[in-house]
């Protein structure tokens, strides 16, 4: 190992042990982690026969200018597995290496944005938490104010160069995509129809620890978006649990339901703002919001509406007379679509992911269906989003 390092150390290793370990070290300071099993009577100062840290948070956040790397020299039960990441996700996020028995994390590399405006980021704990409604609901807030905001998103299906889809992108335009073998329901495309904004789409393959791609173009789609002419804000929509591999001023944190895995902590240490689900386990200071889903556009009276979704089975009030949540398992859904036709629908009301477009609208037109999508509409996080996007802007 090299450069200066925070040892972490714990009471159940005899202290001469410890000592002698640290002194083979470049020490910007230690942190005792807890435990006595192996402390005679004294301070911690006599046994180590330095100063140490006893908080174990606040001791990295207060070492860590002076410091390159953290060395973990604690073990269990003082320090297990879950307690090591806990520490690990802050020394990254404080731009440490971690290093362990045969673990070494590296921080994540954040590439520079050439951009004059704000640029802004939203990223989740997981898939399925909002990303895409979030990133889509702020870029209509800013455009809504005079702004012209750009999204730039990454995904697994993601175009293998950057891509950009006009602000007026539609159905036809969907198809055509299709037709053409790409990925016509990438959120990119999503976020253009029902935002009303250019986007532009990456691809990434991969997902660190610390949501760092193994691969991604998103750098250079990031340079696509800064160069559009009158741009104004840059957003940038994170890809599952994987954080966009640029450097932007303001983030953006979206906390989904289920057990979080202890590297979570990273993605909400970076966060400016932490939004929780209102079934989630929100961290102190999230702010709880709700999606609600609705029609994108108005439906014809006495429509019969076939509703096609990756989780919700209601839209808006709409009272459907085929309900299926079987959009990203194309088996089961091909036989709602059946029942769609059998129950003679005449509207395919759809979020626009998985197979909504390859399936659901390949089929609509055969079933001589209007295809209309679901937007998922964030609630109760507006004044917080525009003042983010403010305060960026300073």
């Amino acid at each position: 190992m090299s450069g200066r390092v925070i040892a972490l150390i714990d009471g159940e290793h005899h202290p001469t042990a410890v000592r002698e370990a640290l002194a083979r070290l470049d020490l910007a300071g230690v942190i005792f982690c807890g435990g006595e099993e192996k402390l005679g009577p004294g301070s911690l100062r006599e046994h180590y026969g330095r100063d140490v840290e006893t908080d174990p948070e606040l001791g990295l956040r207060r070492l860590a200018p002076a410091a390159e790397a953290v060395v973990d020299l604690a073990d269990e039960p003082v320090l297990p597995a879950s307690g090591k990441l806990r520490l690990a996700a802050l020394a990254l996020h404080l731009g440490l290496r971690y290093e362990a028995p045969g673990l070494r994390l590296d921080p994540p590399f954040y590439e520079s944005v050439a951009f004059d405006g704000p640029r802004l980021a939203v990223i989740g704990t997981g898939k399925r938490t909002g990303k895409t409604a979030v990133a889509g609901h702020w870029a209509t807030l800013l455009r809504e104010r005079g702004e012209d905001p750009v999204i730039v998103c990454m995904g697994r299906g993601g175009p293998a160069e950057p891509r950009l889809a006009e602000a007026s992108t539609a159905l036809d335009d969907l198809l055509a995509i299709d037709a053409a073998g790409g990925h016509a329901a990438s959120d990119y495309l999503e976020d253009a129809v029902l935002a009303g904004v250019r986007t532009v789409g990456c691809r990434r393959v991969g997902g660190g620890l610390a949501g760092a791609p193994a691969e991604s173009n998103v750098p250079a789609g990031a340079a696509t978006a800064a160069a559009l002419p009158g741009a104004s804000a840059l957003i940038f929509e994170g890809s599952g649990a994987c954080i966009p591999p640029v450097e932007v001023d303001r983030t953006v944190c979206i906390v989904g339901a289920g057990e979080h895995e202890p590297f979570a902590e990273y993605r909400t240490l970076r966060a400016d703002l932490v939004l929780a689900r209102e079934d989630a386990d929100a961290p102190p200071g999230a702010l709880r919001f709700s999606l609600e889903a609705e029609p994108a556009e108005s439906l014809p009276p006495g429509a019969r509406v076939a509703l096609f979704t990756t989780g919700a089975p209601a839209s808006g009030g709409v009272e459907a007379v085929v309900a299926s949540t079987n959009l990203a398992m194309r088996g089961a859904l091909a036989a709602d679509l059946d029942r769609a036709a059998a129950e003679r629908c005449d509207v395919y009301l759809t979020e626009l992911k998985a197979a909504a477009i390859d399936t659901v609208a390949r089929r609509a037109a055969s079933d001589r269906a209007r295809v209309v999508f679901v937007r998922n509409r964030p609630v109760g996080v507006d004044d917080a989003l525009v003042k983010l996007y403010r305060d960026a802007g300073k």
